[in-house]
């Protein structure tokens, strides 16, 4: 019997600070959130063409065989498509990491110091267990609370203009 290897455009391996770093696969209610979230994103930007919006998993390298990132959502304005490639090489304009359990620390820690050293424009943090999305924008060199909204309430983007998102649309109903 011949044993299949995991095809390279499915891994789910990141590098972070030098150390590779392999994460589980996401659950249904975290791919839900992802979904929803993409796809207010994409329904905003249909007529606007701002630039394009990705999902995990697409690597984000940021510095070679350093900072390999898989962030749960991404965003590209248009006139910095060039660093969308084979991967994404360079530095996004959003990216937004939601948090499971076990990857408080990583998401909200580890991965946002990354995010904010290279200086992405954007950073959110989606936490389903307390319905809450924080969107943090680069000030200088560090981030700095832009828009939250805990339970209720929507959220805005300064990335991408004219976005928001009604925290009741993400993490609605999952019964279906």
């Amino acid at each position: 019997m011949e044993v299949q290897t995991l095809d390279r455009d499915f891994e789910l391996t990141e590098i972070i600070n030098g150390v590779e770093v392999m994460g589980p696969s996401p659950f249904r209610k975290h791919q839900n959130i992802s979904m929803r979230i993409v796809r207010r994103i994409i329904l905003h930007l249909e007529n606007k063409k701002l630039g394009t919006v990705y999902y995990s998993p697409l690597d984000v390298i940021l510095e070679e065989r350093q900072q390999k990132l898989q962030p749960d959502i991404l965003f590209i304005r248009k006139e910095n498509m060039a660093i969308a490639q084979d991967f994404i090489r360079g530095v996004p304009d959003m990216v937004c990491e939601i948090v499971s359990k076990g990857s408080y620390t990583k998401d909200t820690v580890t991965k946002r110091d990354i995010y904010e050293k290279f200086k992405v424009s954007e950073f959110w943090i989606v936490i389903p267990e307390l319905e809450t999305i924080e969107v943090f924008t680069i000030e200088g060199d560090k981030y700095k609370l832009f828009s939250t909204a805990e339970g209720e309430g929507v959220v805005k983007s300064q990335v991408i203009e004219g976005l928001e998102v009604d925290v009741n649309d993400v993490f609605g109903d999952f019964s279906f």
